[in-house]
């Protein structure tokens, strides 16, 4: 897939997700002229340290989320709802749906279905219902429609139940920016129980090598489009 100047908006259950997920995906996109956006259903405030104050620890979240955005100068959306109790209902899957139609993405990402992790399971159902919303016309908003031709399901070691890598995109040029701007999401790089921000870039680095490429992220797709269509002069 060609890269340059695509719009790509990456859905998480919280802070801290998508952009280790897809977040070289989303400095690939920003290099080459196109816009990074990330959505963060919750902050992710439980993860706070103990003794740390709640509401501050998710002010400071959203401001990260703020910072890694704007170091792709992009866009970073967080709603207000709480991280572990994330409704699964119609109204975040609407309020998810206008920020598709605010965006008009050519790619979204999210996580893939199964999960050790409820928030994260409910976000994959929430955002395939979201993404068919924002697409039919019937479904009256304040913003017209938008259809985001493609969606693909994100590599998270925290969903790696039948994770099957299908979509190999080429990251490299991204890469630096990625690892420079995931820093401002402080527990990738001081969390005492995962080492997040190794973790993802060794990852990035083997997915490269499988794909003969410096850096890659891998992707699922929906099941209905595994499909590759050739044309008989390519055969």
């Amino acid at each position: 897939m060609e890269l340059k100047k695509h719009t790509v908006l990456a859905i998480g259950a919280h802070v801290g997700d998508a952009e280790l997920t897809a977040g070289a995906l989303l400095a690939t996109c920003a290099v080459h002229g196109g816009k990074a956006v990330t959505l963060a259903l919750t902050a992710g405030e439980k993860a706070a340290p103990a003794g740390a104050d709640i509401a501050a620890y998710r002010r400071d979240k959203i401001a990260q989320a703020e910072a890694f955005a704007a170091d792709l100068g992009g866009e970073a959306y967080v709603l207000n709802y709480s991280d572990g109790l994330l409704p699964d209902n119609d109204e975040v899957r609407f309020a998810v749906c206008d920020i598709i139609r605010r965006v008009k993405p050519d790619i979204i990402v999210t996580h893939h279905e199964n999960s050790m992790h409820k928030d994260h399971a409910a976000c994959h159902r929430i955002v395939l219902d979201a993404w068919f919303y924002a697409a039919i016309e019937g479904f009256q908003r304040e913003l017209p429609r938008h259809f985001a031709p493609h969606i693909y399901f994100a590599e998270n070691w925290e969903d790696a139940l039948d994770f099957k890598p299908y979509v190999y995109l080429d990251v490299t040029d991204g890469f630096p920016l990625w690892e420079k701007a995931i820093d401002h999401h402080l527990f990738t790089i001081h969390s005492t129980s995962f080492a997040y921000k190794e973790y993802y870039s060794h990852l990035k680095r083997l997915r490269g090598i499988e794909g003969r490429k410096g850096y890659c992220e891998c992707f699922m797709i929906p099941p209905e489009q595994y499909k590759i269509v050739y044309n008989m002069e390519d055969l």
